[in-house]
């Protein structure tokens, strides 16, 4: 038996559904806006604050529901502050 060499997760080309693909996707958005936070914080809440206003936005102002405890608590901070005379809708 031969060795090829070490492998890693990412040299192995398989097949992954939609919902595995969406999660991908997320963890790398998370990961990003770590390194981003890790930079600069008042930029990484602003991102974030934007990404809960366009998703609430696209889940027709549902996107609360997907949410418990402090996330909760959060996404419905940035929506009040969205939804005031000096918020950004």
């Amino acid at each position: 038996m031969t060795t090829i060499g070490h492998l890693e997760d990412t040299d192995i080309d398989i097949a992954i559904d939609e919902s595995d693909a969406g999660e991908r996707r997320g963890m790398e958005l998370a990961t990003r806006l770590r390194l981003v936070a890790a930079q600069d914080p008042e930029l990484a809440q602003e991102l974030v604050d934007s990404l809960i206003v366009a998703l609430d936005k696209a889940l027709d102002g549902n996107f609360r529901e997907y949410l418990d405890g402090e996330a909760r608590e959060a996404a419905d901070r940035v929506l009040a502050d969205n939804a005031s005379p000096g918020g950004n809708s």
